[in-house]
Protein backbone atom coordinates (compact mmCIF):
# COMPACT_ATOMS: atom_id res chain seq x y z
CA UNK A 1 0.00 0.00 0.00
CA UNK A 2 1.27 3.11 -0.56
CA UNK A 3 1.96 5.98 1.65
CA UNK A 4 1.37 9.82 1.92
CA UNK A 5 2.89 12.46 -0.21
CA UNK A 6 3.35 15.48 2.83
CA UNK A 7 5.74 18.56 3.13
CA UNK A 8 6.64 19.58 6.96
CA UNK A 9 7.89 23.24 6.83
CA UNK A 10 8.51 26.08 9.78
CA UNK A 11 7.17 29.46 8.89
CA UNK A 12 7.44 32.87 10.14
CA UNK A 13 4.50 34.59 11.38
CA UNK A 14 4.40 37.09 8.31
CA UNK A 15 4.09 33.82 6.19
CA UNK A 16 7.89 33.17 5.38
CA UNK A 17 9.31 29.74 5.25
CA UNK A 18 12.97 31.19 4.27
CA UNK A 19 14.49 34.29 4.19
CA UNK A 20 14.59 36.27 1.01
CA UNK A 21 16.60 34.57 -1.72
CA UNK A 22 20.53 35.12 -2.47
CA UNK A 23 22.61 33.89 -5.42
CA UNK A 24 23.47 30.43 -4.71
CA UNK A 25 25.46 29.94 -7.77
CA UNK A 26 28.99 31.02 -6.42
CA UNK A 27 28.89 29.51 -3.16
CA UNK A 28 26.52 31.13 -0.86
CA UNK A 29 27.37 28.81 2.48
CA UNK A 30 31.20 27.90 1.93
CA UNK A 31 33.09 28.83 3.96
CA UNK A 32 34.93 31.70 2.29
CA UNK A 33 31.82 33.14 2.32
CA UNK A 34 30.82 33.04 5.66
CA UNK A 35 31.99 37.12 6.16
CA UNK A 36 29.92 38.30 3.31
CA UNK A 37 26.91 40.71 4.96
CA UNK A 38 24.31 38.96 2.61
CA UNK A 39 25.77 35.73 3.94
CA UNK A 40 25.15 36.65 7.57
CA UNK A 41 21.95 38.01 7.17
CA UNK A 42 20.73 34.86 5.49
CA UNK A 43 22.30 32.74 7.91
CA UNK A 44 21.19 34.66 10.90
CA UNK A 45 17.03 34.83 9.87
CA UNK A 46 17.40 31.23 9.02
CA UNK A 47 18.66 30.46 12.02
CA UNK A 48 15.95 32.36 13.70
CA UNK A 49 12.92 30.61 12.23
CA UNK A 50 14.63 27.24 12.88
CA UNK A 51 15.69 27.63 16.32
CA UNK A 52 13.08 25.72 17.67
CA UNK A 53 14.87 22.51 16.29
CA UNK A 54 18.17 23.30 17.64
CA UNK A 55 18.06 21.91 21.29
CA UNK A 56 16.03 19.00 20.33
CA UNK A 57 17.41 15.47 21.00
CA UNK A 58 16.94 14.15 17.53
CA UNK A 59 18.07 16.90 16.04
CA UNK A 60 21.22 16.47 17.92
CA UNK A 61 21.38 12.58 17.18
CA UNK A 62 20.34 13.26 13.31
CA UNK A 63 23.01 15.54 12.84
CA UNK A 64 26.01 13.96 14.63
CA UNK A 65 26.20 17.06 17.41
CA UNK A 66 26.63 15.20 20.37
CA UNK A 67 24.65 13.50 23.22
CA UNK A 68 21.44 15.20 25.28
CA UNK A 69 19.17 17.63 23.86
CA UNK A 70 15.51 17.98 25.15
CA UNK A 71 12.79 15.83 24.70
CA UNK A 72 9.19 16.52 24.45
CA UNK A 73 6.31 17.42 22.40
CA UNK A 74 8.70 19.07 19.37
CA UNK A 75 11.31 16.55 19.87
CA UNK A 76 8.76 13.45 19.25
CA UNK A 77 7.37 14.98 15.84
CA UNK A 78 10.50 16.08 14.70
CA UNK A 79 11.53 12.17 15.14
CA UNK A 80 8.06 11.03 13.83
CA UNK A 81 8.46 13.51 10.75
CA UNK A 82 11.99 11.75 10.18
CA UNK A 83 10.67 8.11 10.85
CA UNK A 84 7.66 7.79 8.21
CA UNK A 85 9.74 9.20 5.69
CA UNK A 86 11.09 7.02 2.82
CA UNK A 87 11.67 8.92 0.38
CA UNK A 88 12.39 12.78 -0.03
CA UNK A 89 11.47 15.12 -3.84
CA UNK A 90 13.61 18.83 -3.72
CA UNK A 91 14.16 21.00 -5.96
CA UNK A 92 17.88 22.19 -7.69
CA UNK A 93 17.88 25.09 -5.49
CA UNK A 94 17.37 23.15 -2.09
CA UNK A 95 19.64 20.73 -2.87
CA UNK A 96 22.32 23.55 -4.05
CA UNK A 97 22.31 25.00 -0.94
CA UNK A 98 22.47 22.17 1.02
CA UNK A 99 25.13 20.33 -0.80
CA UNK A 100 27.40 23.48 0.27
CA UNK A 101 25.72 23.16 3.67
CA UNK A 102 25.07 19.68 4.92
CA UNK A 103 27.11 17.51 6.60
CA UNK A 104 29.43 14.59 4.92
CA UNK A 105 26.76 12.13 5.91
CA UNK A 106 23.11 13.92 4.70
CA UNK A 107 20.20 13.91 6.95
CA UNK A 108 18.04 12.16 5.20
CA UNK A 109 19.35 8.44 5.22
CA UNK A 110 16.40 7.53 2.31
CA UNK A 111 16.83 8.17 -1.21
CA UNK A 112 16.10 11.99 -2.71
CA UNK A 113 15.25 12.85 -5.88
CA UNK A 114 16.16 16.04 -7.55
CA UNK A 115 14.24 17.50 -9.87
CA UNK A 116 16.45 19.71 -12.08
CA UNK A 117 17.17 19.90 -15.80
CA UNK A 118 21.17 18.99 -14.97
CA UNK A 119 22.23 15.96 -15.96
CA UNK A 120 24.25 13.90 -13.00
CA UNK A 121 25.03 10.72 -11.84
CA UNK A 122 23.79 9.62 -8.38
CA UNK A 123 25.51 10.61 -5.60
CA UNK A 124 25.59 8.67 -2.98
CA UNK A 125 26.40 9.87 0.57
CA UNK A 126 27.88 7.71 4.02
CA UNK A 127 24.77 7.55 6.01
CA UNK A 128 22.31 5.97 3.56
CA UNK A 129 21.58 9.04 1.50
CA UNK A 130 21.76 9.02 -2.09
CA UNK A 131 20.59 11.78 -4.08
CA UNK A 132 19.33 11.12 -7.72
CA UNK A 133 18.42 13.16 -10.02
CA UNK A 134 15.62 13.54 -12.39
CA UNK A 135 14.91 15.71 -15.32
CA UNK A 136 11.66 15.03 -16.89
CA UNK A 137 9.50 16.67 -14.85
CA UNK A 138 7.83 16.60 -10.57
CA UNK A 139 5.68 13.73 -11.30
CA UNK A 140 8.08 11.28 -12.42
CA UNK A 141 10.48 12.39 -9.70
CA UNK A 142 7.64 11.44 -7.04
CA UNK A 143 6.75 7.79 -9.20
CA UNK A 144 10.07 7.24 -8.19
CA UNK A 145 10.14 8.64 -4.75
CA UNK A 146 6.64 6.02 -4.16
CA UNK A 147 9.02 3.11 -5.26
CA UNK A 148 11.84 3.92 -3.24
CA UNK A 149 10.21 4.59 -0.11
CA UNK A 150 8.58 1.16 0.11
CA UNK A 151 5.11 1.72 1.21
CA UNK A 152 6.52 4.57 4.01
CA UNK A 153 5.77 8.21 2.95
CA UNK A 154 7.28 10.78 0.72
CA UNK A 155 8.14 13.85 1.53
CA UNK A 156 8.46 16.67 -0.30
CA UNK A 157 11.50 18.64 1.03
CA UNK A 158 11.36 21.92 -0.60
CA UNK A 159 12.24 24.64 -1.16
CA UNK A 160 8.92 26.46 -1.70
CA UNK A 161 8.47 26.46 -5.59
CA UNK A 162 8.39 22.76 -5.15
CA UNK A 163 6.21 22.53 -2.48
CA UNK A 164 3.77 24.67 -4.45
CA UNK A 165 4.31 22.77 -7.70
CA UNK A 166 3.34 19.69 -6.11
CA UNK A 167 0.48 21.66 -4.55
CA UNK A 168 -0.95 23.16 -7.05
CA UNK A 169 -0.93 19.88 -9.07
CA UNK A 170 -3.06 18.05 -6.61
CA UNK A 171 -0.23 15.93 -5.14
CA UNK A 172 -0.14 16.34 -2.07
CA UNK A 173 -2.18 14.33 1.08
CA UNK A 174 -1.12 16.24 3.71
CA UNK A 175 1.07 18.83 5.37
CA UNK A 176 2.49 20.23 8.13
CA UNK A 177 3.38 23.61 9.46
CA UNK A 178 5.62 24.85 12.38
CA UNK A 179 4.54 28.06 12.80
CA UNK A 180 7.98 30.23 14.82
CA UNK A 181 7.48 33.52 16.42
CA UNK A 182 9.78 35.20 14.15
CA UNK A 183 9.15 37.90 12.02
CA UNK A 184 11.31 38.27 8.71
CA UNK A 185 9.70 40.81 6.44
CA UNK A 186 10.46 39.48 3.22
CA UNK A 187 11.56 35.82 2.04
CA UNK A 188 10.42 32.81 0.17
CA UNK A 189 6.26 33.04 0.76
CA UNK A 190 4.71 29.34 0.19
CA UNK A 191 1.10 29.55 -0.48
CA UNK A 192 2.03 32.89 -3.28
CA UNK A 193 0.43 31.36 -6.34
CA UNK A 194 -1.62 28.54 -4.27
CA UNK A 195 -4.29 27.82 -6.56
CA UNK A 196 -7.07 28.62 -3.69
CA UNK A 197 -9.75 27.44 -6.03
CA UNK A 198 -9.50 23.65 -6.21
CA UNK A 199 -7.82 22.90 -2.77
CA UNK A 200 -9.62 22.80 0.41
CA UNK A 201 -7.80 22.05 3.82
CA UNK A 202 -9.23 19.62 6.32
CA UNK A 203 -7.68 20.28 10.36
CA UNK A 204 -5.90 17.33 11.40
CA UNK A 205 -4.02 18.42 14.30
CA UNK A 206 -2.99 21.86 16.26
CA UNK A 207 -0.54 21.14 19.12
CA UNK A 208 1.29 24.36 20.65
CA UNK A 209 4.32 23.58 22.36
CA UNK A 210 6.79 26.83 24.22
CA UNK A 211 8.74 27.43 21.58
CA UNK A 212 6.12 27.28 18.64
CA UNK A 213 2.96 25.64 17.03
CA UNK A 214 2.71 22.59 15.26
CA UNK A 215 -0.19 22.69 12.85
CA UNK A 216 -1.17 19.94 10.34
CA UNK A 217 -3.63 19.90 7.42
CA UNK A 218 -5.73 17.19 5.48
CA UNK A 219 -5.63 19.00 1.66
CA UNK A 220 -8.98 18.09 -0.13
CA UNK A 221 -9.23 18.81 -4.13
CA UNK A 222 -12.80 21.06 -4.52
CA UNK A 223 -12.52 21.00 -8.65
CA UNK A 224 -10.83 20.41 -11.59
Amino acid sequence: MAGKVFFSVTMSLDGFIAPEPVPVEDGLLTPARQDDPDVRRWTAQWAALQQWQFPLRFTRENLKLGEGGEEGRDDDIARETFERTGASVMGKRMFDLGEQAWPQEAPFHTPVFVVTHTKRDPWERPGGTTFHFVNDGIEHALDLARDAAAGRDVRIAGGGTTILEHLNAGLVDEFSITLAPVLLGAGTRLFAGVDASRITLEPIRSEPSSRVTHLTFAVRLTGA
